[in-house]
């Protein structure tokens, strides 16, 4: 009896689960796009893209290809660990020059049914405060973009 019920719940459970999977969605290739009217545009910044400690690791690799050149025994495992640890200090010191932020705007944005929408995304010089605007995407992928 009770491995006769066990069997409908876990059946049950399955079509509930095959369900949910089954209904519709935004479907790849689409995108949402909503319309409304620029509140506000504050200035701000993005990090970069960069992932830090890059160019630690990659200098440190080539600090170690080139120590491993010089001298043999254990004058070259010397040369081998100094010459990661100064790749990697030059490599982080070059990694800094080049991760800088990005300049960016928070657009706010009244839709259609009232709602203020938020979306940071880098500077347009296309939008001003009034202007009517779609919103394109959802989530981090949202875009301000003039009508």
């Amino acid at each position: 009896m009770f491995q006769k019920i066990s069997s409908y719940v876990s059946t049950l459970v399955l079509v509930l689960a095959l369900a949910a999977c089954a209904a519709p969605g935004q479907q790849p290739g689409q995108m949402e796009i909503r319309a409304g009217v620029v509140e506000q545009i504050i200035n701000t910044e993005l990090s970069s893209d960069h992932h830090s400690g890059i160019g630690a690791v990659v200098g440190g690799l080539a600090g170690l290809g080139v120590g491993s050149l010089i001298g043999a025994g254990t004058g070259r495992d010397v040369a081998m660990v100094l010459g990661a640890v100064g790749g990697a200090v030059a490599g982080h010191e070059v990694q800094k020059k080049y991760d800088k932020p990005i300049p960016a705007q928070q657009v706010i944005v009244r839709v259609g049914s009232g709602v203020l929408v938020s979306v940071t995304q880098p500077v347009n010089p296309g939008i001003s405060k009034g202007q009517r605007v779609y919103i394109e995407g959802s989530g981090e992928d949202a875009r301000v973009v003039p009508r």
